[in-house]
């Protein structure tokens, strides 16, 4: 431990754990699906703290499965070729050479940062993308346009999922892995799309009949206009917040998988900040009330 860090008493380390004990029986043998995203993906210290944290779910018997995006280092990727990124409502347009940045980004560079990262923390993690084991078969992605739904935007390489086949995941939880998987599906000429990664967890998670489905995000959840935290959102509240344009652009798929997730069987969405240190063990492994819950109705 960091000489510089707090020295809790024993006492109260030890009543810290106690505590712990009903959420590790509730959820063991249980899967969760975990988005990682946002500062905790950038920032050196809260990398460690979600590798800690995620070895320490599968060690006390819980299933994490994390999907992971890459969106900084897709752009940072993109100015170093001289391109500029492009978005339509929330999803990056992907011509083909973005789609080859994309490739090598999230299934090069990012998942073997995580994968390597949960490894050195004492977990046993495999990177997978969606052509392994036939995981994301996908399509080309029809976006209507929001407020004209006569108008069609073309947004290159960016897929809509056909279909999921999580054999392969459930064989790597079966032998004790924890999966790692980039949001790249694979069409029926064996083409590559770009999926956003807020849909590809959600899709996993109701595939998997996961517990939880826990996004990590750069904010403390969903906000109102006032800038304060929601603790709940239903699906009318979810309308509102679209319709006065509270809920926009990158968290309009977040918040339309998230809601899918929780109507589809997931027993609990949460949208939470990832920017805390040990975010997923406070969300999982305490009574604290954090984030933002999406409810079904």
């Amino acid at each position: 431990m960091n000489t510089e860090e707090v020295q809790i008493p024993p006492r109260d380390k030890a009543e810290i754990l106690a505590q712990a004990l009903p959420y590790i029986r509730k959820f063991h043998g249980k899967t969760m699906v975990i988005k990682y995203g946002g500062n905790a993906m950038t920032d050196p210290g809260l990398q460690q703290d979600f590798a800690e944290d995620v070895v320490l779910l599968k060690l006390v018997g819980i299933n994490p499965v994390v999907v992971h995006g890459g969106g900084p280092q897709i752009e940072a990727a993109l100015k170093r070729l001289g391109k500029q990124g492009r978005f339509i409502q929330g999803m990056r347009v992907t011509d083909a050479e973005t789609m080859e940045v994309v490739e090598w980004v999230l299934a090069g560079e990012v998942q073997q940062d995580i994968v390597g990262l949960i490894n050195q923390a004492g977990g046993k993690a495999v990177g997978l993308t969606g052509r392994d084991g036939g995981l994301i078969r996908a399509r080309k992605l029809k976006m209507v346009d929001q407020k004209d739904p006569t108008l069609e935007h073309d947004v290159g390489q960016v897929g809509d999922i056909e279909r999921i086949d999580p054999s392969v995941v459930k064989a790597l939880q079966d032998d004790a892995f924890i999966p790692v998987v980039s949001p790249i599906g694979f069409g029926e000429d064996n083409e590559s799309y770009n999926i956003n990664a807020d849909v590809v967890a959600a899709r996993l998670a109701m595939e998997l009949q996961a517990e939880k489905l826990l996004m990590l995000t750069n904010i403390p959840g969903v906000l109102d206009k006032q800038g304060q935290l929601l603790p709940e959102l239903t699906p009318a509240g979810i309308d509102d917040l679209i319709a006065d344009g509270t809920i926009s652009g990158g968290m309009l798929p977040k918040i339309a998988g998230a809601l899918d997730a929780a109507k589809s069987g997931v027993n609990a969405v949460h949208i939470i900040d990832g920017r805390v240190p040990h975010a997923l063990l406070l969300e999982v492994l305490t009574d604290q009330a954090f984030g933002t819950m999406i409810k079904s109705a």
